[in-house]
């Protein structure tokens, strides 16, 4: 192998590496976003059901929109998301996992569904029973409000709304998810 076939493998991979350590540091949430502390992974795993989010496009076009957590056998939780394509007029599933940045006593965790590439997932508002979640993700471009149960009080989500503004998200562009 000549060297111009040695330094161009070489340059290719210390741009892959390089990606890869980039993603994994880069800023997982958003500036005013607080993860909840004194975070129970255990009470919040099971199902929830998605109330809103903003339009992105592995979720566009989606209804019954669901994710469930659970303990995978290394530790992490795995987490299946499903949602029915109103266009493609079938449900569509998605599984990956994910774990904490920090320990788990604080919700600061990174997504991944694609490999070594992690997205921030931050619990930044629960109530005490783990009944309704405000989650936002790496950047201003990614929230979500879940719930329990397919709709959620409107005390609960005037509170998450105001939070969301509050830190600098556009709540009016959130998508409300019909669960029919």
């Amino acid at each position: 192998m000549n060297n111009r076939k040695i330094w161009l493998i070489g340059g290719l991979g210390a741009v892959v590496g390089g990606l890869l350590l980039y993603n994994n540091v880069k800023a997982q949430k958003p500036a005013k976003a607080q993860p909840v502390t004194n975070f129970n992974k255990e009470k919040y795993l099971g199902k929830w059901y998605e109330i809103a989010r903003f339009d992105y496009r592995f979720e566009k076009n989606m209804n019954n929109v669901t994710a469930e957590y659970s303990l995978r056998d290394d530790g992490k939780i795995r987490v299946f998301n499903r949602g029915y394509d109103t266009t493609a007029g079938k449900f569509k599933s998605s599984t990956g996992k994910a774990k904490f940045r920090e320990d788990d006593k604080t919700a600061a965790l990174k997504v991944s569904f694609f490999g070594p590439f992690y997205s921030g997932y931050n619990v930044i508002a629960i109530d005490k029973d783990y009944q309704y979640a405000l989650v936002a993700g790496e950047s201003l471009d990614y929230l979500w409000i879940l719930s329990r149960t397919p709709s959620i009080p409107e005390n609960i989500k005037q509170q998450y709304l105001k939070l969301a503004g509050s830190i600098g998200y556009m709540t009016e562009d959130l998508i409300w998810v019909e669960h029919n």
